[in-house]
């Protein structure tokens, strides 16, 4: 279940049935596809739930949308559910993570976290003593955005002290970089290394390790 990042959009749909996003998990829908997941993209709430707020991403209402949701899937497919959160999506997928005492999440991934305390609901933030569910922190070595520091995103993993297995990637590589440090086209989306991080993260998944 990829949840993005900004205002949780994934776009307009084109021709091919592929969401045209520039968010790092939703543009890379086409290389997750090529492992055996079924994927989930989770678009902007029709009730207009304003996604850019970090305090609304931990809230009731969220939390409503995000039990439904993951209902829903469970209803639909037996595998295990994981939950892969980048930039203002961690946020929603640790609270997700966090919020579901009906045990459907499997795992969780959170890329390119908001570290940073003055946003609302950033992760080390959350309650994330109460996850017990293996969890991967995967972060660009220079990441330039300064809600999302990689030493930050490091740090932050030693929270998460109940979950059975928990592992701090932080990589490096891509070419390209441009525009808002905080954006999807600069290393905190991982750009011109979308094949490789997505590889390493679904390697991760199929068999956790720390």
């Amino acid at each position: 279940v990829l949840y993005s990042g900004g205002g949780g959009g994934y776009g307009q749909i084109n021709a091919e049935g592929w969401p045209t996003s520039g968010n790092f998990l939703i543009r890379s829908a086409s290389h997750w596809a090529k492992h055996p997941f079924n994927l989930v993209m989770v678009g902007r709430p029709s009730d207009g739930i304003d996604l850019e707020n970090g305090d609304n991403r931990t809230g009731e209402q969220h939390a409503t949308d995000n039990r439904i949701l993951l209902r829903a899937i469970r209803q639909r497919a037996l595998p295990p559910i994981w939950l892969i959160g980048t930039s203002m999506g961690t946020i929603s997928a640790t609270a997700a993570t966090i919020q579901d005492h009906e045990n459907n999440v499997a795992g969780l991934v959170l890329t390119s976290s908001i570290t940073g305390y003055k946003i609302p609901g950033a992760v080390p933030k959350q309650d994330v003593s109460a996850i017990r569910v293996p969890v991967l922190v995967f972060h660009h070595e220079y990441d330039a955005c300064k809600h999302c520091q990689a030493h930050e995103a490091r740090s932050m993993t030693e929270k998460f002290t109940h979950a059975p297995i928990r592992k701090a990637l932080i990589v490096n590589g891509g070419a390209g970089a441009t525009g808002n440090p905080c954006g999807a086209f600069h290393h905190h989306g991982y750009v011109g290394m979308e094949q490789d991080a997505v590889n390493q993260i679904a390697a991760w998944i199929r068999q956790p390790s720390e």
